[in-house]
């Protein structure tokens, strides 16, 4: 009995010390560093530094081919990608019963739709000049809805394959999903790299906790 009570305790010290090293790396420095780059935008009316080379540069090496695959790939970002596969997920969840996954699921990708929406009228930072793009954007661009849907879907994503054979290989395929809507971002002249970067440390914050609100245990939850 007493060296089960022990491990007990010490199972229970090694989730703490976990649970304290995800809320600082996932939760607390994402979001200390969107505050940083958030006062740096609204203070300079430069912008932030490298941002016109960073985009100067990917116009440079524009061709015919990229605009397409940017343009195609693209809205796989939000509309006819994040959505429909959310949806899809969640139609699943919802037929296994697993509230918890869909609760950590809705609440992961509305509430990163909500924040981006308010953090957008916030700071009301125009959409850069550097060239007219063939696929204008009318909203504000600080920072990116793009980038926030897709951090947020693939941390979702990746939460609930975590306790799968799958883990390794969403994490990767949904980090390379991540980098490949910001590139478009990017490639096509609609958000600065700081606006990239502000959704995701914001998108990550909330994601992280979230997830750390909503998961029960480190096994599966019961289907019923």
């Amino acid at each position: 009995m007493p060296c089960t009570f022990y491990m007990l305790l010490q199972s229970l010290k090694q989730q703490l010390i976990v649970h304290r090293a995800v809320l600082l790396l996932g939760v607390y420095l994402p979001l200390q560093s969107f505050a940083i780059l958030a006062i740096y935008i609204r203070r300079s009316s430069a912008g932030f530094v490298g941002d016109n080379a960073i985009l100067q540069f990917l116009h440079d090496s524009a061709t015919p081919q990229l605009d397409q695959l940017a343009g195609m790939l693209t809205g796989l970002g939000v509309f006819w990608g994040v959505l429909p596969a959310s949806v899809l997920i969640g139609i699943g969840l919802l037929y296994r019963r697993q509230w918890r996954s869909l609760l950590l699921l809705s609440a992961t990708l509305l509430g990163s739709a909500a924040i981006n929406l308010i953090a957008k009228l916030l700071f009301r930072r125009a959409r850069p000049q550097l060239w007219v793009p063939f696929l204008p954007e009318l909203d504000y661009s600080f920072p990116s809805g793009h980038a926030m849907a897709s951090m947020a879907f693939a941390a979702a994503l990746s939460a609930l394959a975590w306790q799968s054979r799958w883990r390794w290989p969403v994490v990767v395929l949904s980090g390379c999903f991540v980098i490949i809507i910001g590139w478009t971002r990017l490639y096509l002249g609609v958000h600065y790299p700081s606006d990239i970067l502000a959704g995701w440390l914001l998108a990550l914050a909330w994601s992280v906790g979230v997830i750390l609100l909503t998961v029960r245990s480190p096994r599966e939850e019961p289907s019923s």
